[in-house]
């Protein structure tokens, strides 16, 4: 019976809907299914043996990986951890790893299992996107959750005078509003946030140099 489920196991794994990695307690790899092997281009066959981290992780994220592996080994399990992996076409794709504990009968931790998924393309599309906005020829601005700034492009710069370094992390509407319309542009911030969108809703910017500049603004939501 017990070899019947670890056959189950075993066919779960390699027909899986994703990239799923294992290495034993070595650091070498034990588990490549074929989602794996679609991705990065390697084969079980190419893989088992082999030291992970060294031979398919960049060498600039190896120190982090091993990290996540010896804390798995330890039972200490990581979720949503990205990593870069090398295919054999020699291309960078990127994983959103979940690290896993293996255990044995016993519960005596004999190596660690990585479910991933590819987001490669999600990257190179927020990337992009992150370009559009830059370039734009139009002041844009975005703060997250809690009003801080995560967003502030090349032009937004041009006109306040503020760079992106100067403002990211730091509260748009008390740094960066004049205070007698903080309360209204907090408002917008906060219907935008819970899905009600603004548009030309006109507000005045405190420049660097404490001058006033009057914006024109549409409140987009963030998804």
């Amino acid at each position: 019976a017990r070899i019947a489920q670890e056959q189950e196991y075993s066919r779960l794994i390699d027909t899986a809907n994703a990239p799923i990695f294992g290495v034993d307690i070595d650091g070498n790899v034990n588990v490549w299914n074929k989602n794996a092997s679609a991705v990065v281009g390697f084969s079980a066959s190419e893989t088992f043996g082999r030291p992970f981290v060294r031979d398919f992780i960049t060498e600039d994220f190896r120190a982090s990986v091993q990290d996540v592996l010896d804390k798995a080994l330890r039972g200490e399990e990581t979720a949503n951890f990205q990593l870069p992996m090398m295919t054999k076409g020699a291309y960078r794709v990127e994983i959103l790893l979940n690290a896993t504990s293996r255990k044995d009968a016993e519960g005596r931790v004999i190596g660690v299992v990585g479910i991933g998924q590819d987001i490669t393309a999600r990257i190179a599309q927020e990337q992009e996107y992150s370009r559009l906005i830059d370039t734009a020829n139009a002041p844009i601005f975005g703060v997250d959750r809690d009003g801080l700034v995560t967003v502030w492009n090349k032009c937004a710069a041009n006109i306040s005078g503020y760079s992106s370094e100067d403002t990211m992390g730091h509260p748009l509407v008390n740094e960066f509003i004049t205070e007698d319309f903080r309360q209204s542009v907090q408002e917008v911030l906060d219907k935008a946030l819970r899905g009600e969108e603004d548009s030309n809703f006109a507000f005045p910017l405190v420049t660097k140099d404490g001058h006033r500049l009057e914006i024109l603004l549409n409140a987009t939501s963030r998804r």
